[in-house]
């Protein structure tokens, strides 16, 4: 398995999705103005500030080279996985629904919350019918740390109805966990092909029980699977 992890300005945790990553494969790290991936089988875009958050956060990191590629891998087929300001490049690349807005209380969070995992979240659409772990079904929750100031999950009612209607929604927040006020209380969503999944929490950051937490690791372990 060979990751490749994209690093943009200001970004500060793609080393932990580096180390994550090579927990599972080879990783290495893709500078923001390489327009050619190398051999790689997936793609994290990881959590930080790209290029300071100017005007929005990832509005500016969608235009760079190495998203542009990232966009073709993932028109391939290839397994791309967005962290918290991954996740909010994504949606502004057009690869997820919806969009990250300001925290509903306007301040930064930073804290442990239960995801519950919606359906099959370790499949990666057509690629793979490999699951994260026979358990990894129905009501079962993950610890992830969350730790940003625009993670609060909106998208018009009639797109929330056609993601869910299509089973797009990969996390939610557990009751009385929402940390920002995301709308119906969700955390991850995928492309409806399947192999493109974003999430706000860091599940970089619960790859080690010295964290308390070693969920994390099963989902870099379902992309992985991805590509087996």
């Amino acid at each position: 398995m060979r990751w490749g992890v994209v690093q943009f300005p200001g970004s500060c945790d793609e080393r932990d999705a580096l180390h994550a990553c090579g927990l599972t494969g080879e990783a290495r790290l893709i500078w923001h103005e390489d327009r050619d991936l190398g051999q790689v089988d997936a793609i994290v875009v990881p959590g930080g500030f790209s290029y300071g958050d100017y005007l929005r956060a990832g509005a500016i990191a969608r235009f760079s080279p190495a998203m542009e590629a990232v966009t073709e891998f993932a028109a391939a087929g290839g397994p791309v996985l967005g962290i918290c300001n991954g996740f909010q490049v994504l949606c502004e690349a057009g690869l997820l629904p919806g969009a990250l807005l300001r925290n509903e209380e306007l301040r930064f969070i930073c804290r442990q919350v239960d995801l519950i995992v919606e359906g099959s979240v370790g499949e990666f659409g057509p690629l793979s019918g490999t699951k994260v772990a026979d358990s990894s079904e129905g009501s079962e929750t993950l610890s992830i740390p969350v730790k940003h100031g625009e993670g609060r999950y909106w998208a018009p009612d009639d797109v929330l109805d056609e993601i869910e209607a299509k089973g797009q929604v990969a996390y939610r927040y557990a009751p009385g966990q929402n940390p920002n006020g995301s709308v119906r209380d969700i955390a991850g969503v995928r492309n409806e092909a399947g192999n493109v999944l974003g999430l706000m929490p860091h599940p970089e950051h619960a790859v080690d029980a010295l964290t308390g937490s070693m969920d994390g690791l099963r989902i870099f372990e379902a992309v992985a699977g991805a590509r087996a």
